[in-house]
């Protein structure tokens, strides 16, 4: 019997709503889709913070856990992740603390230094600055989140004796994450403080990991599996052909908001893909197919990346709102039992029982006839 794989399954959303929509709508739908994953037996959902564009129309990916978690029992929600050049490290430090305790644990938060250029061009940031500002706030709340009184002055914020009133609720901290993407900013900020990764299936996932292993040595941490989180472009159908189809329904309007935020991605997918769905879908490092097709995909991933703690599947709304939720029971239901192995049990089971049918059959038959002749009604 081969190992059985403790991965967790969740949902990264972005998230991307088309601008023809009701935003109001499409929000309470984000919070049904919460609630839908908790009965699935997902263990975690990530919302995004953006400031531009419309598609993505959370700012305060916070808020939007709060009301979460308090529509839902188990399921974890995270802040996917908070941009933390735009803030206050201090306020961040204080919003992370009342939200841990508020929920009791169950809300995430991740970091990253913002994503939309348009969110830091509004505010004034020099994307240049981004990242040493995102490595400079997180040192900050850490600290405070710690219980430690800073002093500080920088170019973006000023502190003054600055403390946190509230302990945190968790111990001995909060769960955190940091996206990783083309740098190795953010592997560095997991390996120093010790906190989980959010990185994209399609990029360097080893990588990334092995620059993390590489800070957290150096800082006297030691990195666990079990927090990698791989995101992941998956739809599941009944057939590829079906999967495909119910694409057509999000995927132009998802390219042409990719066209708004970045030119040259764009033009790529252009290239690779034109108006071909399938092609977009291989450019993309995605998957859209059958639950056997899903499998054999993270079987790949798994021997690619080297292991990973939770799977996170994209929620890009490409597809309506009910082909969504049955890719999601899809990957519950079928995909995850397999790849993890959870059944391995009971299919042996079943193989011991099958090769004793004979025997068994025989048994229950002698049994029948004993319990006949005793009654008399033989």
């Amino acid at each position: 019997m081969s190992q059985i794989r403790n991965v967790r399954t969740g949902v990264f959303l972005p998230p991307h709503h088309p601008n023809d929509e009701d935003v109001a709508l499409c929000m309470q739908r984000d919070f049904e889709l919460v609630e839908w994953l908790e009965d699935l037996g997902f263990s975690e959902v990530w919302m995004g913070e953006h400031h531009s564009g419309g598609m993505q129309p959370y700012g305060s990916p916070e808020m939007f856990a709060a009301a979460a978690i308090e529509r839902t029992k188990r399921i974890k929600v995270g802040a996917g992740v908070i941009s933390v050049p735009y803030h206050n490290p201090f306020m961040v430090a204080d919003r992370i603390l009342q939200l841990d305790n508020q929920t009791r644990g169950r809300a995430m938060f991740g970091f990253g230094p913002g994503m939309l250029v348009a969110d830091a061009a509004m505010l004034g940031i020099d994307p240049t600055q981004q990242r040493e500002r995102l490595i400079e706030g997180v040192d900050v709340i850490m600290r405070l989140i710690d219980g430690e009184m800073v002093t500080q002055e920088s170019d973006w914020f000023t502190l003054k004796n600055a403390h946190a009133h509230l302990a945190p609720y968790s111990c001995p901290r909060p769960q955190f994450a940091v996206a990783t993407s083309r740098t190795p900013t953010g592997s560095r900020l997991a390996g120093k403080y010790g906190f989980g990764i959010l990185t994209h299936g399609a990029g360097d996932v080893a990588g990334s990991w092995k620059v993390a292993e590489e800070s957290a040595a150096e800082n006297g941490n030691t990195m666990s599996r079990e927090d990698l989180r791989v995101v992941v472009n998956f739809h599941l159908a009944e057939s590829r052909e079906e999967a495909l189809k119910q694409m057509e329904f999000g995927v132009t309007p998802w390219i042409e908001y990719l066209g708004a935020l970045n030119p040259k991605a764009y033009a790529e997918v252009q290239e690779k893909a034109g108006s071909d769905i399938g092609k977009f879908v291989d450019s993309r490092g995605a998957l859209a197919g059958t639950p056997d097709d899903a499998v054999e995909f993270l079987e790949a991933l798994w021997e690619k990346t080297g292991g990973f703690g939770c799977l996170l599947m994209t929620g890009t709304n490409w597809m309506p709102f009910e082909a969504t939720k049955r890719s999601y029971e899809l990957m519950a239901r079928y995909v995850m039992p397999k790849f993890r192995g959870t059944n391995q049990r009971r299919q042996a089971s079943l193989e011991w029982v099958h090769s004793k049918r004979e025997e068994f059959s025989g048994m229950n038959a002698a049994a029948v006839e004993k319990a006949l002749k005793s009654s008399g009604r033989s």
